[in-house]
This record gives C-alpha cells, sequence and structure tokens, in this order.
C-alpha cells in the first residue's frame, strides 16, 4: 500500500515536500494551480514512465523545478521523488517493513533509482 509521497526540486515542489497517504485516501483535491497533476506525474515517473510527454513536458530536465521570478526562487540543480511503500504484510519479496523506491534526475541528463 501507498503510505507516502516525498518530493524536492519535482515541478513546482522546489522544497522537500511529504504527502501522507493514511487508509481511507482515495483522491488527491486542492484548487487550480495547486500541484494536484504535478503529483501525478511524480508517481508516474517513479514508477518508470520513459516519456518526458506523458510528464506534460519535453525531455526529462522539465521536471525539475524551474525556479521562480516573482518568489525570488532559483531553479533546482535536480528532481527526486520517492514512492514510500507498506510492506508490513510481506507483499513485497523484500525483508523491510517499508520500501522506498527513488528515482532522480540531475540537470545534466543523468539519472538514478
Amino acid at each position: 500500500m501507498l503510505k507516502a509521497l516525498e518530493l524536492a526540486g519535482f515541478k513546482s515542489f522546489a522544497d522537500k515536500t511529504r504527502f501522507d497517504f493514511p487508509d481511507g485516501i482515495t483522491v488527491v483535491v486542492g484548487p487550480n494551480g495547486s500541484g494536484k497533476s504535478n503529483v501525478v506525474d511524480a508517481v508516474k515517473w517513479v514508477l518508470g514512465t520513459q516519456s518526458a510527454k506523458s510528464l506534460r513536458g519535453e525531455d526529462m530536465a522539465d521536471v525539475i523545478f524551474k525556479g521562480s521570478a516573482a518568489g525570488g526562487r532559483k531553479p533546482c540543480n535536480s528532481a527526486e521523488a520517492t514512492l514510500i511503500l507498506d510492506n508490513s504484510d510481506g507483499r513485497l519479496s523484500i525483508d523491510a517493513e517499508e520500501v522506498h523506491v527513488t528515482r532522480r534526475v540531475y540537470r545534466s541528463g543523468e539519472s538514478e533509482y
């Protein structure tokens, strides 16, 4: 079961941000421009999406926070997203109560899981 999503430098989430998904959470709601689509994009990206277009971009570097003139924020050098999965029931064949899956991309084009 999805337990949490952590983002840093991913699209509109320049600062490290954590979304917890306790039992019963089935939707993400918020006003226009709050980043709902970026949350969905982050989950798809961590799960292995290779198409920048499916993430509403031209190339993978487009997921990295570009900065904000209005907010005076500088661009980030990398984007990172982590899915945190509850494995207390042993559903995944890994000997761990919690499993973290992380994907990271740098402006240089390098990426890692």
